[in-house]
Formats: C-alpha cells, structure tokens, sequence
C-alpha cells in the first residue's frame, strides 16, 4: 500500500475532493436491466421497457471513472450482443475492461426492474445461468487484481459456483497484494435458493472486508429484524475488528458511518428525485473515489465527513436522471450541486 507521502492530495478551489486516485478494481455481474418507459407501474403495468447497462459493481466502476478516478472491472458477459455492449460502454466511460471475459455457451444476464408508486423495487432476473454466474478461478486477470488501491465487490458473486470461487480467488490476490477490501452486500433476495442461504452466504466473508456500505433493509435482513436505527445494533452485530469503516447509508436522509474512533451521521443533499436506481451505487464510487486518493480517510473525522458528503451528493445527482450508468455524475456536477446546496 502506498505510504502518506507517494499520495497527491492537491485539490482545486472547491477544496475537496483531490483529482488523484489509485486504481479501484471492481468483480462481479455486468447485466442489461430493462426498465419501464412509464414510472411508478408494476412490472405486468408497464407498457414498454428500454434497456440499461447495470450491475453494481459495474457501475461503482463507471461511477468513480466519471469523477476522474482510475477504475477497472472483473467479470464476465455473454458472448452475444448485450455483451459485447456492455464491454464497449465500461471502454467508452474509461474503465479498462481487460479483465471481462466472454462466455460463448451462456447469455448476458437480464433484469427487469421497476420502482412501483408504493416506492417498493421489484426485480425479476433471467440467469439460468448467465454469463457473470460462470467466471473461472482460471479466467481472472490476476495482474489487474494486484494492482488494486482498492478491491470492491458485492455478494452476488458468492451465489453459484465457478463464480463463487474465482470471487474469493480475486479476494485473497486483492488482499495478498496489500488491496483495502470493500464490501457492498446488495442484497437480492430473489437469487438466493433461500434467505438462510443469503444471510450465511453474506456473513461468511463478512470478517474479511476492511469497509463495509450497507443498507437499513439489509441491517434488518442480517441482524434477524433488530432495528436498523439503533447505533448499538450495528456496533455490537455487524463491526468487526477488522474493520475500518463502515457506512449505513439512508437514502435521501444521507447516511451513517463507524469507524474504531468515532461514529456520526451526514446529511444528505436535497433534489427532486426522477428515479432512484444507481443512487447506492453512485454514493460508493463517489467515496471509493475520494478514499482511492487517500487510504488513511477513515483516521480523520472532519475529512471523512466531507468525503461521505461528496459521496451523498454523487447519489442526489443520479436520483435527477433515469437509469444507472448514464446518469452517474461528473466530479464537476457533484461539486456544483454541493455549491448550490451551501449557498
């Protein structure tokens, strides 16, 4: 890991964030998402879907790559059209893509999203398999791996076997090669054989990660229902000594962090909201970003308050377009609205 002084922390005028960054290397699933053309229906009410590239830590990838960082992602996709897509749209938003592979005998993975008008997400996957769920151990670029600042994944990698052991192969490369390891569970029930399964699938490399970004649902769903809100749950069931940070995030209300030192809350950053998808993911590539350009963020409170505020206004931008990837932002629109929300 870089000491203190190899890292540029110059910053322009807007004070925060610096413009250097390390390479964030991100695995997991690349898919097609279709989503309605009219908002707030049901999947069997919407009259038309348009497709968008998605997946998690695909777009954590795009999403740092925007604001300037340096970024690649491991996976991999069907050897079809929407494959080949996606790889082209990692390489046309600068994430280097030489770690996709493409699978000749399994389709891109598809998923049909929605935010109904209750304000409940409904998913309904097509992967079986899909591409992303038959990555080898063999077929991982081990040099783009060891050469990670920062190593972030998700857990629906961990669901199926090949992918389940090329994840952890990708884990311990990371690790071994001195990486910060970065957790986003992005629980989807739905592609777990059963919520047991999930919970244990989730927990089992729990100990492993040195930051952690997690929901209020998923506090609930991994603490057995104990409530979300109280500090004392998250504290005592889901830190780990291992661990560096971790941040609760809360929606438009913003978000929580814990670290050995300290712990607090940040607000979030107020818009209209045309459509939520992307926003977690854009809130982790803002301070996986941030976090890239300084490693040891977590040591200083007043630093790490701004960075989780950048990364809160990174998710308020995304929330004011439609879709993932294309509405993640640019460093220059996050510290725009930043400005206006201050004056």
């Amino acid at each position: 890991m870089a000491t203190d002084d190899s890292i540029n922390t110059s910053s322009d005028a807007n004070g925060w964030p610096p413009v250097d960054s390390s390479p964030v290397v991100c695995f997991g699933e690349m898919l097609i998402d279709f989503v309605p053309t009219v908002a707030g229906v049901s999947l069997a009410e919407a009259p038309a879907f348009e497709k968008a590239p998605g997946g998690a830590p695909a777009n954590v990838a795009v999403g740092i790559a925007k604001l300037g960082g340096s970024a690649a992602f491991v996976g991999k996709v069907g050897d079809d059209e929407f494959g080949h897509m996606l790889a082209n749209i990692l390489k046309q938003n600068n994430v280097d893509n030489s770690g996709v592979r493409f699978d000749h005998k399994a389709r891109t993975a598809l998923a049909f999203v929605t935010n109904r008008a209750d304000g409940e997400r409904e998913f309904l996957f097509f992967r079986h398999p899909s591409a992303d769920m038959l990555l080898h151990e063999s077929e991982l670029n081990v040099e783009v791996i060891s050469k990670a600042k920062i190593f972030h994944y998700g857990s629906i990698s961990l669901i199926d076997e090949p992918c389940k052991s090329a994840h952890l192969a990708a884990m311990k490369i990371a690790k071994d090669s001195g990486s910060i390891l970065s957790y986003d569970p992005n629980l989807r029930l739905p592609l777990w054989p059963s919520a047991e399964a999930a919970r244990e699938g989730i927990m089992n490399i729990w100990d492993q990660a040195d930051i952690i970004k997690i929901s209020e649902e998923e506090i609930s769903f991994l603490t057995g229902g104990e409530d979300p809100n109280d500090d004392n749950v998250v504290l005592d069931k889901l830190f780990h000594p291992n661990l560096k940070l971790l941040i609760v995030t809360e929606g438009s209300e913003g978000c929580r962090y814990f670290t050995k030192e300290f712990r607090g809350r940040v607000a979030g950053v107020k818009v209209k909201p045309v459509d939520t998808t992307g926003a977690g993911d854009a809130f982790v590539g803002g301070i996986l970003y941030c976090l890239a350009s300084d490693p040891n963020l977590f040591k200083d409170e007043e630093q790490l308050r701004e960075a989780l505020l950048f990364a809160n206004a990174c998710g308020a931008v995304t929330v004011t377009k439609r879709g993932a990837i294309p509405a993640l932002p640019s460093r220059e629109a996050v510290l725009s609205l930043l400005t206006q929300a201050a004056s």
